[in-house]
């Protein structure tokens, strides 16, 4: 079975049946809000990232680097990243979606930043998404940094669990997270992005009142894990 383990913020790492291991926007070093270290995460195969602030992608590319793991993008992301040394990577862009060893991953449409944490020369700037996986029959929509859009409807029926931003002030916060629910209808909504600064403190109890009976909410503290169906 696989099993989503919350690292805090927007950090994610998917184990599936196979024992493949994909670290999502992995931020650790310097995160207030994980429970591990960077070498206390191991070994990984895929690291997928949403976008390119350094809350999402500070530690991308030494973990690329470290592990030999593919990394998983924007092609400005992975252009960048290549510079950096990485050597396994794989460019996407927002629509568009490929089958991996593991199970598929579609880049979906997000509205926020695009500076991308490293590249001081600004060359690489490119725009944020979202991540769709479908792996182990089970479907995870990693939201990113996103404010509400009206697309979220598109993805209907093809969620099981979602990872929301409830922050505001950098991204949507729990009422119009709780609107994103309604449109994408998942299963399950996971809150993320929030109470890691003082400008993006928010109460999930109160976005697990705003869903009502939309979706199950699942609330993590960093180190929590979550167990996927299917597989």
């Amino acid at each position: 079975m696989a099993a989503l383990t919350y690292h805090g913020h927007a950090t994610f790492l998917l184990e599936l049946s196979d024992g493949t291991r994909i670290s999502i926007d992995p931020w650790y070093e310097e995160s207030p809000a994980n429970d591990l270290s960077l070498a206390d995460l191991g070994d990984v195969d895929y690291v997928l990232c949403s976008h390119g602030h350094f809350d999402h992608f500070a530690d991308a590319i030494p973990l690329a680097n470290a592990t030999g793991a593919t990394l998983v993008s924007t092609f400005e992301i992975v252009a960048f990243a290549q510079t950096q040394g990485v050597e396994n990577a794989h460019p996407m862009h927002i629509g568009g979606g490929f089958n991996f060893p593991f199970g598929r991953v579609k880049m979906t449409p997000a509205l926020h930043g695009g500076q991308v944490h490293g590249d001081n020369t600004g060359a690489y700037t490119t725009v944020p998404g979202g991540l769709l996986i479908d792996a182990d029959g089970t479907r995870v929509y990693h939201a990113g940094d996103t404010a509400l859009l009206t697309d979220m409807k598109l993805l209907r029926g093809q969620v099981d669990v979602a990872l929301l931003p409830i922050g505001d002030n950098f991204t949507m916060g729990p009422e119009d997270a709780a609107i994103a629910v309604d449109f994408i209808r998942p299963s399950v909504v996971v809150p993320i992005h929030y109470n890691t600064f003082p400008p993006i403190v928010q109460d999930p109890e109160a976005f697990r009142a705003l869903v009502g009976d939309g979706a199950r909410v699942e609330v993590m503290a960093s180190g929590d894990v979550l167990e996927l169906g299917g597989g």
